[in-house]
């Protein structure tokens, strides 16, 4: 099942067809231990309202309203090389290569609503920045009492030449207006979802595709669980938060977005989430 946040209200998605809650608001309806069950109840209470191409005359917003989101980092291989590559001549590339192996994962502080885009929006590159990709990322849709109930897409959008300088720069290259990009939908899976799900991101330029690549989340060095309960230890989301869970994707050294690029990131079971660079 999948939950949209639309202009409209809150719609449910079960085998194809969608239903409109009558629930208004979004942060109590997510905050739920037992979203699954409580979603299955309430659509045997609604009437179907439309199949895919109702969907698709709705504006579809981000899937955040009072939650936080946050990030891991460094939780693939291939994260922990090219984050190591980047700062070698900071001197800080032995950072990345001990936390990879710690037992304390990185976790830090990512954007609000406020700096979040949904489907179709437009996401940004800082000005003052000359290296910048986007971080293709699953997203754990989390509770107040720290139960995973749900998944979305992230798009964690990163200036590599300013965390590069100097890892200490980590918040300005990460946290930004536009940094950040959530969505479609929220899936609620009956249960965990599979290990063999894949992450796609594909980047396009004058109708051209520049980057293109995939991978598992079976390729992830830390479980989800772990990753929220070390976020969960000194800090309170009463209306829970969004954990990005690291990106496993990174476009090549001699690579930068640029304005009118577009950003397709697909995760299997979920969707797609396309974004435009401003």
């Amino acid at each position: 099942m999948k939950i949209y946040r639309t202009s409209a209200g809150i719609v449910i998605e079960n085998k194809q067809n969608f239903y409109q809650s009558n629930q208004k608001d979004w942060n109590s309806y997510l905050n739920r231990n037992d979203l699954r069950a409580q979603l299955e109840a309430e659509i045997a209470t609604l009437t179907a309202v439309g199949d895919a191409q109702w969907l698709a005359t709705q504006t579809i917003l981000a899937p955040i309203e009072k939650q936080e989101i946050w990030a891991a980092g460094v939780t693939y291989m291939r994260s922990k090389n090219a984050r190591m590559e980047e700062s070698k001549d900071a001197g800080g590339g032995s950072f990345y290569d001990r936390v990879y192996d710690a037992e304390r994962p990185e976790i830090f502080f990512k954007a609000t609503a406020h700096r979040t885009v949904g489907p179709g929006g437009k996401v940004r590159i800082r000005k003052d920045s000359t290296w910048d990709v986007p971080e293709p990322e699953l997203t754990l849709c989390v509770t107040s009492s720290g139960k995973i109930v749900g998944y979305t897409i992230g798009n964690d959008m990163s200036s590599r030449s300013i965390e590069g300088e100097n890892p200490l720069y980590l918040p300005q290259a990460k946290s930004y207006d536009g940094c950040t990009a959530l969505g479609p939908c929220v899936y609620v899976p009956a249960g965990l979802l599979p290990t063999d799900t894949r992450i796609s991101l594909t980047i396009r330029r004058k109708e051209q595709i520049v980057f293109e690549n995939s991978i598992g989340i079976d390729q992830m060095k830390r479980g989800h669980q772990e990753l929220v309960s070390f976020l969960y230890r000194e800090c309170s989301f009463p209306d829970g938060c969004f954990l990005m869970t690291g990106t496993g994707i990174v476009p090549p050294n001699d690579f930068t977005l640029q304005s009118n690029d577009e950003i397709f990131i697909t995760i299997q079971h979920i969707g797609t989430l396309h974004n435009v660079v401003a």
